[in-house]
C-alpha cells in the first residue's frame, strides 16, 4: 500500500504542518494610528523564532507597550518618536513627511494596517519620490511601488543582515530551519517518486510523459498537477 499524497496530510490538519506559533513572541505592528507625537524607550532586544529579524519592546509614554521590528543601530534604553519632527533611526513617520533618498522599513500597504513591506533582516526600502498626494518607494526587490502618503514607515534598515552569509553545512541544520516556520523540506517532484506514491510516480510505458493537467472536478487530495484550464486550443469564431 502506498501512503497519502503530501497534499492529502497537510490537508488533514496534523501537527506536522502546522506553525509553531506557540513560540512566536507576539504580533508585530506599529502603534495605533491615533497615537501621533510621542516617544518611547527601548526596554528590550529579543529574538522571536517566527521572525528572521530582531524585534524589540517600546514603552511609551502613555504607559503602552509595543512590538516592532529593530533596526541596525539602536540599543536597550534607546529613545525612539512617533509622529514628530525627528527623523533618525528607529523612528516612525508618514512617507509625506520622510525626504528623498531616506532610508526605511516596515512600511504600510494601506494607513494603520501596521506595516506589511520590508522587515525581513538586513533589508530596506528607499524614498524615491513624491507625486502629489503619493510616494514612490523602491522595495528591497528593487521594485517602485506607489503608496499612499499618509502610510508610515520607520526610518533605518532592518536589523539582522547577513543571515544567509553563514553556509548550512548539514542536512539537519536546513531541517530545523524549515521547521521554525513550518515548511515542508524537502520537496520531492512527483515523478522521482514511486507509482504507489504518487500519479506521476513509476516509469512503466503508460505513466511515460503523463500530462500534469488534473482533471476539473478532482478531489482536493488528488489536485498534484495544473488545475485544468476553462479551455485550450484557438478559439472558434
Amino acid at each position: 500500500m502506498g501512503k497519502r499524497l503530501t497534499v492529502q496530510r497537510r490537508g488533514k490538519g496534523s501537527p506536522v504542518f502546522q506553525s509553531p506559533s506557540h513560540k512566536w513572541v507576539g504580533k508585530v505592528a506599529h502603534v495605533q494610528m491615533k497615537t501621533t507625537g510621542i516617544r518611547g524607550k527601548i526596554t528590550d532586544l529579543i529574538h522571536c523564532p517566527g521572525h528572521t529579524a530582531p524585534l524589540m519592546t517600546v514603552k511609551w509614554e502613555n504607559g503602552e507597550e509595543q512590538l516592532t521590528v529593530a533596526p541596525e543601530g539602536v540599543c536597550v534604553n534607546s529613545t525612539v518618536e512617533v509622529g514628530t519632527d525627528k527623523l533618525e533611526t528607529g523612528c516612525t513617520q508618514t512617507l509625506g513627511n520622510i525626504l528623498e533618498g531616506t532610508l526605511i522599513y516596515n512600511i504600510e500597504g494601506v494607513p494603520g494596517d501596521g506595516g506589511k513591506f520590508g522587515r525581513s533582516g538586513g533589508v530596506f526600502a528607499k524614498v524615491l519620490a513624491h507625486q502629489g498626494t503619493d510616494v514612490v518607494v523602491m522595495l528591497p526587490s528593487k521594485k517602485e511601488k506607489t503608496f499612499n502618503q499618509n502610510c508610515r514607515a520607520m526610518i533605518g534598515v532592518v536589523a539582522g543582515g547577513g543571515r544567509l552569509e553563514k553556509p548550512i553545512l548539514k542536512a539537519g541544520k536546513q531541517y530545523y530551519k524549515f521547521r521554525a516556520h513550518a515548511t515542508l523540506w524537502p520537496v520531492v517532484s512527483g515523478q522521482s517518486q514511486n507509482a504507489v506514491e504518487h500519479p506521476h510516480g513509476g516509469a512503466r510505458s503508460s505513466k511515460k510523459n503523463k500530462p500534469d493537467i488534473e482533471r476539473r472536478f478532482a478531489p482536493p487530495g488528488a489536485k498534484i498537477g495544473k488545475i485544468r484550464p476553462r479551455r485550450t486550443g484557438r478559439k472558434n469564431r
